[in-house]
């Protein structure tokens, strides 16, 4: 059996999460099948979208789990530990489990390239998948929440029998992959609507998604639920939502929501559409557990506010949509002087994302991620001209932000955007700093 680090070496050798990607259903499939169908032994919602679903499955869950379900949550991508993909009853992944799992679907994947049934092993996230699915099985989960990969139609938890689809907002993202128009990144995501199951839609900036999403349910003789636009909306100096909403069967004053940006509101729309179907579905989730669940909600890497002097606002805002969303969230809530740390990926639409974001900012701190997708400065500089008036050039993401944080006033903000992967970085410094701190006090 593999340790922890030799579990982590091989999965990394698999290549690439999405560079080396093998986009269809065949490999986990077999893959589950080999591993007995551990995704049997509980029921499952997926969320699929462009922005917004990682926030509406952590939303879901955290609702189950307010109304005392042994819920599990399947996110990525992982932005510090890859632990952090798969949870049960809030509670990541230990090493001994993941390493003793990913064991077990190694030997379970090369057993079905030794009988030729595959040509090649499955990928990073099928077999990342199936080590959360066999976890989930393990330990009892009574509901999973599966976070879509990437897409839809031939992503691997695509291949997971669920009684709930949600789709969140669709917008242009991974046209490389997916599509190069609405319709056809729709018809992706659409296909998540499956026969004999029940959909969420949330709701849609483009009627060409709406057209594609109905059209799929008709198809499939699907009776979808779509969410409705939240109420009066209050919120507190740091972005903090108090939203009225009424769903298909009730009536909601005052839900506090646990994260910042007035987007999340259409987010939670759709989260308390799918509780109440499931909650039809014999899961008994009332609305004080709605009410609670949203409450206490926590996501990282989205509009996460950290106290520090000055305040670091980390946010992916990945693709323009995103970065649209964090642009209006600076502009309402930060009056103040803003340093912007950007960095983003060389497939995305780095034009658009920096049109949205960087004059919002005083100054604009440019850096590259560990990551060969990673656009380079090079890239990064050209998308920043003409809208920068500050432009620093950095080499390391612990560059970047030793740098944002020395040019920025106590009273400041740095913001750190543009991708995930940068959004991990800067939390694992920000982690290590903070270890340092407490090994420092526990010695004086």
């Amino acid at each position: 059996m593999m340790n922890y680090t030799e579990s982590l070496n091989y999965l990394y050798s698999l290549g690439h999460e999405v560079l080396a990607a093998k986009y269809g259903l065949e490999s986990i499939s077999l893959l589950l099948e080999k591993l007995g169908h551990p995704e049997r032994s509980f029921k499952s919602v997926i969320v699929a979208g462009t922005n917004g679903k990682g926030s509406v499955a952590a939303m879901i869950e955290s609702i189950a789990r307010s109304a005392g379900h042994r819920c599990a949550l399947f996110t990525s991508p992982h932005l510090v530990r890859i632990e952090e993909r798969m949870r049960v009853s809030g509670q990541e992944i230990d090493e001994s489990d993941f390493a003793r799992l990913a064991s077990r679907v190694r030997e379970a994947s090369e057993e079905l390239v030794a009988a030729g049934l595959l040509n090649a092993a499955p990928t990073f996230f099928e077999q990342v998948a199936a080590i959360a699915l066999c976890y989930f099985q393990e330990r009892g989960a009574e509901l999973a929440v599966l976070e879509v990969g990437l897409g839809g139609r031939l992503d691997a938890t695509n291949a997971v029998e669920r009684s709930v689809s949600v789709i969140t907002s669709i917008d242009l993202d991974h046209q490389n992959i997916l599509g190069s128009t609405i319709e056809e990144i729709a018809g992706e995501k659409a296909a998540i609507i499956v026969p004999g199951t029940r959909a969420v839609i949330g709701r849609q900036a483009h009627q060409a998604a709406i057209e594609v999403l109905m059209r799929r349910c008709l198809e499939t003789s699907v009776l979808p639920v779509f969410a409705n636009a939240p109420g009066q909306i209050e919120t507190d100096d740091r972005g903090r939502l108090v939203f009225d909403y009424e769903s298909s069967h009730s009536r909601y004053s005052r839900i506090a929501l646990g994260l910042l940006g007035r987007h999340q509101a259409d987010n939670a729309a759709a989260a308390i559409e799918a509780a109440e179907l499931l909650s039809e579905m014999g899961f008994g989730i009332t609305r004080e557990n709605i009410m609670s669940g949203l409450r206490e909600v926590s996501w990282p890497g989205r509009l996460e506010m950290i106290d520090d002097q000055p305040p670091v606002l980390l946010d992916g805002a990945h693709n323009p949509a995103g970065a649209r969303a964090l642009r209006a969230y600076l502009d309402e809530f930060w009056p103040g002087a803003i340093t912007l740390v950007f960095g983003a990926m060389g497939d995305k639409d780095v034009d658009r994302m920096a049109a949205e974001l960087l004059d919002a900012a005083r100054t604009v701190v440019l850096t590259r991620v560990r990551d060969i997708r990673a656009a380079g400065n090079a890239r990064l500089g050209k998308a920043a001209l003409h809208r920068a008036r500050n432009v620093i050039f950095t080499e390391t993401v612990r560059q970047a932000l030793s740098w944002a944080r020395s040019v920025t006033p106590p009273d400041g903000l740095v913001c750190v955007a543009g991708s995930l992967h940068l959004v991990g970085e800067v939390k694992r410094l920000l982690e290590e700093e903070d270890s340092q701190n407490a090994m420092m006090k526990s010695e004086t």
